[in-house]
């Protein structure tokens, strides 16, 4: 059973920044999608941005691209979230997700696509 943990929301002012951590647990051997979502009050969840665990490749937001950066560290099952010019539209609830990768076939920023997730952290963003 996979497990996410969050942590390193906060506040903060418009042109700051953050960085959001996710813990995994009980990952088996195999290809993963892992990724962040976010969430605004009468918003569908969104994707912002992934990483295919085996290869390392990356997919964004466009409306993230340039700020954010998705990261992985192996050894400590951890992914973290760089998230830098924060501006209050990127104000929400994030949450860490993952999914495993079937054999060729891609990873997606679709939360219909991810069966387990965090329990999710707050950012938020003052102008």
């Amino acid at each position: 059973q996979v497990q996410l943990v969050e942590s390193g929301g906060g506040s903060v002012q418009a042109g700051g920044s953050l960085r959001l951590s996710c813990s995994a647990s009980g990952f088996t051997v195999g290809r993963y999608c892992w990724g962040w979502f976010r969430r605004t009050p009468g918003k569908e969840r969104e994707g912002v941005a992934l990483v295919y665990t085996d290869a390392g490749t990356t997919k964004y937001a466009n409306s993230v691209k340039g700020r954010f950066t998705i990261s992985q560290d192996n050894t400590k099952n951890t992914l973290s979230l760089q998230m830098n010019r924060l501006n209050p539209e990127d104000t929400a609830m994030y949450y860490c997700a993952a999914a495993r990768r079937l054999y060729l076939r891609g990873c997606f920023l679709d939360p219909n696509d991810y069966p387990y997730w965090g329990q999710g952290t707050q950012v938020t963003v003052s102008s």
